[in-house]
């Protein structure tokens, strides 16, 4: 834990020319709130005298953009301003039923949609500009005008189905953005989503194709109820011409630094490279960090920069140098910013470290993940054609 003494943050060194990272936000999306509860229940019980603030807040993506603009980092960056979505775009990923059931939701004023995701009023507007921000960003890319993008979004949306809402996410941002990266010509696309809990709804969008490449690195949690009827398991694998490329990495409580660079070099970095897409998702979620109250993953500001790192060299040995970094979750409203820092710094493959980390963690049981780690790698050996050989 970092003391009273600890010394001032590192000055950064000048960003090499073309190295430099768009950011696309909107304060708009500040307007949605799920509002307070029992954690994310939004239930009161009658007998508590303070309630929880929801924990997907405004809060924890205020002191995002904050630290990305007077943090060390800030100079590195370029800042756009977001946009709505339209309706049609929203018809590449989405169900024309499900956008329609989320306009009438909207209308009425407020709808609770699944356990712990509530449409409210300012939220729907929130919602398209967090399309619409992810849609700008990688179009960015798409379009020639920088390698490195960051869609700074809230609410989230890696558990959005193509036929309904899930766990605090109301439109698949990331899938939004994988669908017009395949319309303007790329022919194959990988996402690496770290955020603690499994992308199911990217993954559902995909799960029949063999253009687009999903990986999750998660937590053990399985399914949680009727809208997220995916368990994240080592054998949901993809369907039909997508089998095999829908691939799970479902690590222990706890499994640190450590144990997710281990997961990202054993499993991730050979399935990309057997895959070789043409641009580079990353989705990410500082829920996996130590404390969050979401999450159980121990990760530190440390795994996060390793992790912007590996994906970083992928992205050279693979897309040009192209990736779209898409937000998630990440809930506990200090150090999620700091971690956010931290895997910015990484993707941008800074020689040093310019934040030190402000928290102390539990100690990891590196052994224990490696372990299932190599189980998983066994059982795409045997199970997913063309990682047989890895």
């Amino acid at each position: 834990m970092a003391s009273e003494s600890s010394p001032p943050p590192a000055e950064a060194p000048p960003p090499v020319p073309g190295n430099k990272l768009a950011v696309f936000w909107h304060e708009g999306m500040l307007a949605h709130d799920a509002g307070r509860g029992v954690f994310d229940s939004g239930r009161d019980p009658g007998f508590l005298d303070v309630l929880d603030q929801h924990p997907e807040n405004a809060d924890r993506v205020r002191n995002m953009v904050s630290i990305l603009r007077r943090g060390p980092i800030a100079h590195f960056l370029s800042w756009h301003s977001g946009r709505p979505a339209h309706a049609s775009e929203l018809r590449s990923f989405h169900s024309s039923e499900y956008i329609e059931e989320l306009v009438q939701a909207n209308a009425t004023g407020a709808k609770k949609l699944c356990e712990g995701t509530f449409l409210n009023p300012g939220s729907w507007g929130a919602v398209l500009l967090a399309a619409g921000t992810t849609l700008s960003a990688v179009k960015h890319i798409l379009d020639g005008h920088g390698n490195l993008a960051y869609a700074l979004v809230r609410p989230p949306g890696h558990h959005a189905q193509p036929g309904h809402a899930d766990g605090y996410c109301f439109l698949n941002n990331a899938g939004l953005a994988v669908q017009l990266a395949l319309d303007s010509g790329r022919a194959k696309v990988a996402v690496v989503d770290i955020d603690v809990h499994y992308g199911n709804g990217t993954a559902e969008g995909f799960y029949r194709t063999d253009n687009v490449l999903t990986m999750s690195l998660h937590m053990r949690h399985g399914s949680w109820g009727p809208s997220h009827p995916q368990s994240g398991s080592v054998d949901e694998i993809g369907e039909g011409k997508g089998l095999g490329y829908n691939l799970n990495i479902p690590l222990p409580n706890g499994s640190g630094d450590a144990g997710y660079e281990y997961a990202m070099n054993e499993l991730v970095v050979p399935a990309i490279d057997k895959f070789q897409p043409q641009l580079l998702v990353l989705v990410i979620g500082q829920d996996s960090s130590a404390f969050d109250p979401n999450g159980r993953q121990c990760l530190t500001m440390e795994g996060y920069r390793k992790i912007g790192q590996i994906m970083r060299s992928l992205a050279n040995r693979h897309s040009n140098g192209q990736i779209l970094v898409v937000q998630e979750g990440g809930y506990h409203i200090t150090y999620s910013a700091y971690c956010l820092h931290a895997t910015l710094e990484g993707v941008l493959d800074l020689e040093a470290p310019l934040l030190d980390d402000p928290i102390a963690y539990y100690p990891e049981d590196e052994e224990y993940t490696m372990k299932v780690v190599d189980m998983v790698r066994s059982c795409w050996k045997e199970s997913v054609p063309f990682l047989k050989d890895i």
